[in-house]
């Protein structure tokens, strides 16, 4: 069977994109983690597979991890999601609604990049009271769409972020979901840089959205850095978080803007 794809990427988080509207493909785990293998087939950090939606959004969204099992939200990927399915649409419209495990989300196209409007946040625990060994930060815990514990480092470029991202990711305190783990730094008030160990990919990747989400809005709750707020990722871009806080710490109207590009479209044999 041949399988037509499209390749994209969101700040350097690449997916696999499928039209699967007419429901046609129905991939397993073994299948999904095959095509994102870099070596043996497509490479990428996720797949993301544009479904009908079955409560008056635009289109469905699913996402699938590079292991093959499926998330409840990909930030990057819902850019990417975004601008793909935008085209999908007659007149290709500045914004697109889709469903998703985590809710419903919206994209909006601004100028080259796309403004993803995300679900709220909750689970907020500042300090976790997790101790990583040779680890001396503070672990926090939010959860914005996928669960995310956020370190605050002295020292991000010397941080290995394999090592104490596994550790973070299985620890018994966050089982049995396990959780992604960030690393970040503050570069000035309100501009911070971050890396990601992403759950599921099992490795650092060049960016994670909800992770930008999570550590800008813990850097405002523990420095009272003001919305928007900037943050580097390692892929090299520059994204932008943007939100509304209510109460003592509950965050609504949620964004996320930067990049989501085309790479290239093919076909494979699965």
């Amino acid at each position: 069977m041949l399988l037509h794809f499209y390749k994209m990427n969101g700040a350097g988080n690449d997916f696999v994109v499928i039209d699967n509207r007419d429901l046609a493909s129905s991939l397993d785990k073994d299948q999904i983690e095959h095509l994102c293998d870099r070596h043996r087939g497509i490479g990428a950090d996720g797949l993301l597979a544009v479904e009908p939606a079955e409560n008056g959004a635009d289109f469905r969204f699913r996402y699938y991890n590079a292991d093959g099992g499926e998330a409840e939200m990909c930030g990057n990927g819902a850019r990417c999601f975004g601008r793909f399915t935008a085209a999908l649409l007659d007149g290709e419209p500045d914004q697109v609604t889709f469903e998703t495990i985590a809710g419903t989300l919206a994209a909006e196209l601004v100028d080259d990049e796309v403004r993803i409007a995300m679900s709220d946040p909750k689970d907020l625990k500042i300090d976790t009271g997790v101790k990583i060994p040779d680890l001396h930060a503070t672990l926090h815990f939010i959860n914005t769409g996928v669960p995310h514990v956020v370190a605050f480092v002295a020292d991000l470029p010397g941080t290995e972020v394999v090592r104490h991202g596994a550790t973070i990711r299985y620890h018994q305190a966050f089982a049995p979901a396990g959780t992604n783990a960030n690393f970040a730094t503050v570069l000035a008030p309100g501009h911070i840089a971050i890396r990601t160990y992403e759950r599921g990919v099992e490795d650092e990747t060049l960016a994670c959205g909800t992770g930008m989400v999570a550590c800008a809005l813990m850097h405002h709750l523990l420095d009272g850095a003001p919305s928007p707020i900037k943050v580097d990722v390692k892929g090299g871009d520059t994204l932008e978080i943007g939100f509304e806080k209510t109460g003592d710490a509950s965050f609504v109207k949620v964004t996320l803007t930067g990049p989501a590009d085309f790479v290239f479209e093919g076909e494979i044999e699965i």
